[in-house]
């Protein structure tokens, strides 16, 4: 007789999955701050280039300049859901704010800005996986596999909710002023790019930042691949040492060394009929042709 299939465990709060540990009076006050105009909400579903974004919009707000040593990114960039309101209140202006809510539980103003990025789901549950297991306290699936980690997945079973009602819930709201939308593809693709959409979108300080170039070419160094994996405690909290890093591969297509040719098919097509009629069925066409095999 097969043992049980293990899942990841939880906090089971107001409908919604949390990491272990996030207090409850946290995610329940994070939804009830009320946002000031210049707060800068980076939004995602998890593991959809969060950091990655984070780290630009820090370093074009602050002329191209890295975190302090011994600083971590939660103490200046806090995660909403898991600090609360009064926390992120504390902040100086502008507040530069994390979350991973869908955008009917994200605090809305019109005058705030919010960037929000979005990466393909089977690149996503990859790195999702990685993540669960690298945070034993959080998710107590240090010895999860891939198989049993898909299946909570592809059901939205995890943490945040399902994938695909995130992205749909935003996807509302792509076209607002205030919002600026991209793909993680898109900006593996062209690092460049994306700092200066960034800053553009942000205006300002940030604006006037990606008018340099030299800046702008500092700011893509300081927050490439090779450089965030290099200090690894200033992204998360520690992690044991025989897990994957917090900052992994930062690649696209790692999928392929993870999923089964059944376990494709079965996200492809659930992507396939989640999309249909939306912005959504437009992104990604080589990732879905392949996974469909």
């Amino acid at each position: 007789m097969s043992a049980p299939a293990r899942r990841p465990r939880y906090t089971l709060h107001d409908g919604f999955r949390m990491p272990m540990g996030f207090p409850v009076a946290g995610f329940d006050s994070g939804q009830r701050y009320e946002p000031s105009p210049g707060d800068v909400f980076v939004s995602t579903y998890p593991k959809c280039g969060t950091t990655w974004i984070q780290y630009i919009v820090y370093l074009l707000l602050r002329g191209g300049e890295p975190l302090p040593a011994g600083v971590r990114m939660d103490e200046v960039f806090p995660h909403l859901e898991e600090v609360g309101a009064a926390r992120v209140r504390a902040l100086p202006e502008p507040r530069l704010i994390k979350t991973h809510l869908p955008v009917e539980r994200t605090p809305w103003l019109p005058a705030a800005r919010y960037v929000y990025a979005v990466r393909n789901p089977f690149d996503c549950a990859v790195s999702f996986y990685h993540h669960t297991r690298g945070f034993v306290r959080h998710y107590d699936f240090a010895d999860g596999t891939f198989d049993e980690f898909f299946e909570c997945f592809i059901r939205g079973e995890v943490d945040f909710g399902d994938y695909f009602d995130h992205l749909a819930s935003w996807l509302r709201k792509v076209g607002e002023p205030n919002l600026l939308f991209l793909t993680y593809e898109d900006m593996l693709a062209d690092p460049r790019a994306a700092v200066v959409a960034i800053g553009e979108f942000l205006g300002a300080a940030a604006a006037r930042a990606v008018a340099e170039p030299e800046l702008v070419a500092r700011v893509v160094s300081a927050s490439s691949f090779d450089s965030m994996r290099r200090d690894q405690r200033r992204w998360s909290s520690e992690r044991p040492a025989n897990m994957p890093e917090f900052v992994r591969k930062g690649v696209a297509g790692d999928w392929a060394n993870h999923f089964s040719r059944e376990q494709a098919a079965r996200l492809a097509a659930k992507f396939v009929e989640r999309s249909r009629g939306t912005r959504a069925e437009t992104l990604w066409p080589d990732v879905i042709a392949a996974a469909r095999g």
